[in-house]
C-alpha cells in the first residue's frame, strides 16, 4: 500500500487546514495599524498566515478578540510551509489597573467618606 497524494489533493488539503485555522482562532496581532489573525500559539511564540505576513520584528500587541492580552517583543523564526514562525523574546500581560510602586497595607481603607450634613 502506499501512501502517495498528488500534489493538487497535497494543495487543498493545506489550503482547507490554512482556512480552518483562521476560522477558528480568534487572536489576532496588531503591528502599525494593522492586524493579522493568529494561527496558533503556544508557550514561546506563534505563527500567522506566511501569505500576508511581513517579516514583523519588535513591538506587537496580541488581542482575543477586543480584549487587550499582551505586549509582545518579537522577531521571526522561520517558515514552516503556510505559516511564519515568531518567537517572543519577552511576553508582558496587559493590567488593567496601573502599576503601584509601593507594598499596600492589607488594613488600608480604599476610600475616604465624608461626613453627612
Amino acid at each position: 500500500m502506499t501512501t502517495f497524494v498528488p500534489k493538487e489533493v497535497q494543495a487543498g488539503l493545506d489550503r482547507a487546514r490554512l482556512a480552518r485555522m483562521k476560522k477558528a482562532s480568534r487572536l489576532r496581532i496588531s503591528f502599525d495599524d494593522k492586524t493579522y489573525k493568529v494561527l496558533r500559539m503556544w508557550k514561546t511564540g506563534f505563527s500567522i498566515d506566511a501569505e500576508t505576513a511581513p517579516q514583523l520584528r519588535g513591538l506587537v500587541d496580541l488581542y482575543d478578540g477586543a480584549i487587550h492580552l499582551s505586549q509582545c517583543l518579537i522577531i521571526a523564526n522561520e517558515r514552516d510551509e503556510d505559516e511564519m514562525l515568531f518567537e517572543f523574546k519577552r511576553l508582558t500581560a496587559v493590567s488593567e489597573q496601573p502599576a503601584i510602586d509601593f507594598v499596600r497595607d492589607p488594613d488600608a481603607p480604599i476610600a475616604l467618606l465624608g461626613r453627612a450634613r
